[in-house]
């Protein structure tokens, strides 16, 4: 049975007590007010996607009426709204559990560098969480909340994923808008979610996702964006010198992963990566980091030992470069977008481990810097270079949680995502973005069909089967290849038509009409259940050539029927 809003409240503030992991908070609502809009939502009689579900949000994101610190207790302020990201998931009925431990201002993949102490690992106490998004991460590894909020700069949605055995999703810069976050480096921040599976990450993220009038950085989808990944997706992976940081069991934990991607029916190719590798150099060896000065540097000059004094260190370095050099690193990174369009062209993804290693407390500790610039020699590089990613489970390598990333261009959120459901075995949920147009086929672009490459190609998402009313008939036209042509003769006076359903992007269809061929038109076409859809058609005279084939109620069936 489905548990109450109230009942999942209890639980979660149960775990809290059992688990004993104080440190994932800074601010923690007090059970009673959880509570309370909890059985707001039990008395609702609208039907709320997220209802109920249970959401922990990082530090450096606004919610109404609860500090914001960023792990800086005197950067402290109280919002009055939350941020947009935040107020979409509460409207679709989320609740809030309170704000989470992090790399103070969000610097760090480790998850030690804050004044509250280490995020301990799920799994492993006495290793690392990763971040920054530390508390973000584990508090949804020990089951405490549902899904969790977190922001990647360099990483910091992914390498907790990895290390905690959870699902990380980075979207596309600007997808998820960044207004009410304090910015790391406001150029390359994203607002992520974390979850324990990809169905509840890309349900939540469905949410988040949209433009925002405060925000100028904030993006909409492409007119032709990608809604799925083909059949068959080609997947780059890395050359074995590329995996040098690796150790041995971790080398063998990736092979593996790219084995079951392949069994899952991946094309695999090896590609060389090191220009990516090297791109991603630029975001802490170069001027860029001037971004972080940028955020937050004034206040951390007036008051350096309100900071962590890595952070510090980090941050105020950056008021020394010069502007021709932020000038100069700027047109580095033009230069190798333009290098990874080019490496990745021809391939549908790059699949990678999500991260190098998996250190001790203690280990992070006595080496503050060289360790954590080694856990984003996979991640630095990708919020660079506009890619999105998604971070999943692998197996484990050295006895610890081991991970790999699905990392895409802009906007293929959803080819990224359905990539990872191959590694997670999920079916993926609603395609992201929602706003497709469905299109229904009955012949030669049915799967399996001569011409169903053309929807791969177009990024085309099979969405079920679909049958007619009994107001159409079906007719074997003569042409190359070979395909049926359904032309509507009048409710009852035809047979139903079974076919497929597949949505596309508005330009992908607009295409497919732009190079339809004769005799074959777009129309309304009317189901079975007094839905319409819009469909492959056939002119009545073209189909009155051909042979009627109604009776076998779908193309396929005719051709099994030896008219191959």
């Amino acid at each position: 049975m489905t548990q109450s809003c109230v009942e999942r409240v209890t639980a979660a503030y149960r775990r809290m007590a059992e688990t004993d992991r104080p440190e994932i908070w800074i601010t923690l609502r007090a059970e009673a007010d959880v509570l309370e809009e909890a059985r707001a939502l039990d008395r609702q009689d609208t039907e709320l996607p997220l209802a109920g579900v249970l959401v922990a949000v990082k530090d450096n994101i606004d919610v109404a009426g609860l500090p914001t610190t960023a792990a800086c207790p005197a950067y402290a302020y109280t919002p009055d709204v939350s941020a947009p990201a935040v107020q979409r998931l509460v409207d679709a009925g989320a609740l809030v559990l309170g704000k989470t431990n992090m790399d103070q201002f969000a610097t760090g993949l480790v998850g030690t560098r804050s004044p509250h102490g280490p995020v301990r690992n799920a799994l492993r106490p006495e290793k690392i969480s990763g971040g920054s998004s530390s508390g973000s991460a584990v508090a949804v590894a020990v089951d405490i909340a549902d899904i969790a909020l977190g922001t990647d700069t360099a990483g910091s949605g992914r390498v907790p994923a990895a290390l905690n055995g959870i699902v990380g999703i980075k979207p596309t810069l600007g997808l998820v808008p960044t207004t009410g976050v304090i910015p790391a480096a406001r150029s390359y921040d994203a607002v992520t979610v974390f979850a324990r599976t990809l169905t509840e990450a890309q349900q939540a993220l469905a949410v988040m996702v949209g433009p925002h009038e405060d925000d100028p950085l904030s993006r909409t989808w492409p007119d032709d964006v990608r809604l799925a990944a083909p059949e068959h997706p080609r997947v780059a992976i890395p050359r074995n010198e590329d995996l040098a940081p690796l150790s041995a069991k971790a080398r063998a934990a990736f092979a593996d992963a790219v084995k079951r991607l392949e069994a899952a029916g991946a094309d695999t190719t090896v590609i060389d990566v090191s220009p990516l590798l090297q791109a991603a150099r630029l975001l802490y060896d170069g001027a860029l980091v001037a971004e972080r000065h940028a955020a937050v540097g004034e206040f951390i000059a007036h008051d350096p030992s309100a900071a962590d004094p890595t952070v510090a260190s980090i941050i105020l370095a950056a008021a020394e470069l010069p502007a021709h050099a932020l000038a100069a690193d700027q047109e580095r990174l033009d230069r190798y977008k333009t290098l990874a369009r080019r490496i990745l062209s021809g391939h549908d993804a790059l699949l990678l481990p999500t991260t190098t290693e998996h250190p001790d407390i203690a280990a992070v500790q006595a080496d503050p810097v060289t360790i954590n610039s080694r856990l984003g020699t996979y991640t630095n590089f990708v919020n660079l270079l506009d890619l999105a990613a998604v971070a999943v489970a692998a197996g484990e390598a050295d006895g610890s949680p081991f991970g790999v990333s699905v990392i895409t261009r802009a906007f293929e959120d959803q080819p990224a995502v359905d990539i990872a459901a191959l590694l997670t075995g999920e079916q993926a949920g609603t395609p992201l973005p929602g706003n497709g147009v469905d299109l229904a086929v009955f012949g030669a672009h049915l799967r399996g069909q001569p011409l169903n490459h053309q929807l791969a190609d177009a990024g085309a998402r099979y969405a079920g089967e679909v049958t007619t009313a009994a107001a159409y008939r079906l007719a074997a036209l003569d042409t190359t290849p070979r395909k049926p042509g359904l032309v509507r003769v009048g409710p009852d006076a035809g047979a139903e038509i079974t076919g497929e359903r597949w949505t596309l992007s508005p330009t992908a269809l607009g295409r497919f009409l732009a190079a339809l061929p004769a005799p074959m038109s777009l129309g309304r076409i009317e189901l079975a259940d007094g839905t319409w859809v819009l469909g492959f058609q056939c002119n009545p005279h073209s189909a009155s050539t051909g042979t009627d084939i109604s009776r076998y109620g779908r193309w396929t069936s005719y051709l099994t029927d030896g008219h191959l």
